[in-house]
């Protein structure tokens, strides 16, 4: 089965600019199988149905929806997931192992907002300090207009607060698909150019783009 082609088509535009209509797909029950097991499946199975059933909803219930969705999974830190500190898991992988970090929680919910129509250039990606544990962290924001305060989707608080609401959070940087900026939660920051700067992320977008899935 099929995720909706826009997701995509948007994943292999970021990958190679000005691509259009190309077709990506993601890998078969039969690989996730192979790779993960039967659960994966069903939990990959359950993520194609979120995106079906929630296409026509408002913004505000999409983001219900995908943050409560996600937020489901285990959270566990990569060296326990996959080895190693830092490695940022697509969906499929997340999904796979049924547990990831923070920013597997955010990369997921975005790529599925994307997914439910949510313009890319109203949510970011902000790494930052979570300040009751001294820990760096990474939450998804969205932001219907300049002047609206964002929300913040995380995976620590699990209901969407306004980011006026999150004082235990203290901003670092913010991306997107394209850009990057030097970042408060709540109000634009200082632009520092493109994301591809992100080596992580690009590879990130690679495996996406390539259907990779890292084996446990």
């Amino acid at each position: 089965m099929r995720v909706a082609m826009t997701l995509m088509w948007a994943l292999l535009c970021w990958v190679v600019p000005g691509t259009v209509g190309a077709e990506l797909v993601l890998p078969v029950k039969s690989q996730i199988r192979a790779v993960y097991g039967d659960a994966a499946v069903t939990r990959v199975t359950r993520w194609e149905r979120l995106v079906t059933l929630s296409s026509d909803l408002s913004v505000s219930e999409k983001l219900e929806r995908v943050n409560d969705f996600f937020n489901t999974l285990a959270f566990k830190d990569d060296i326990v997931v996959w080895g190693e500190d830092d490695y940022w898991a697509t969906p499929v992988e997340f999904l796979g192992r049924g547990a990831g970090d923070c920013e597997d929680f955010a990369m997921a919910k975005y790529l599925t907002l994307i997914e439910l129509g949510v313009s890319d250039a109203l949510m970011r990606l902000h790494y930052v300090k979570y300040i009751p544990y001294d820990q760096f962290h990474m939450v998804l924001t969205y932001q219907p207009s300049s002047s609206a305060m964002p929300l913040v989707l995380d995976n620590i608080d699990k209901a969407i607060k306004p980011a006026s609401a999150r004082r235990d959070l203290l901003p670092v940087y913010s991306f997107n698909a394209n850009n990057m900026w030097l970042s408060k939660l709540d109000r634009d920051g200082k632009a520092m150019g493109s994301s591809s700067r992100l080596s992580q992320w690009q590879e990130w977008r690679t495996r996406m783009l390539n259907k990779q899935m890292r084996r446990p």
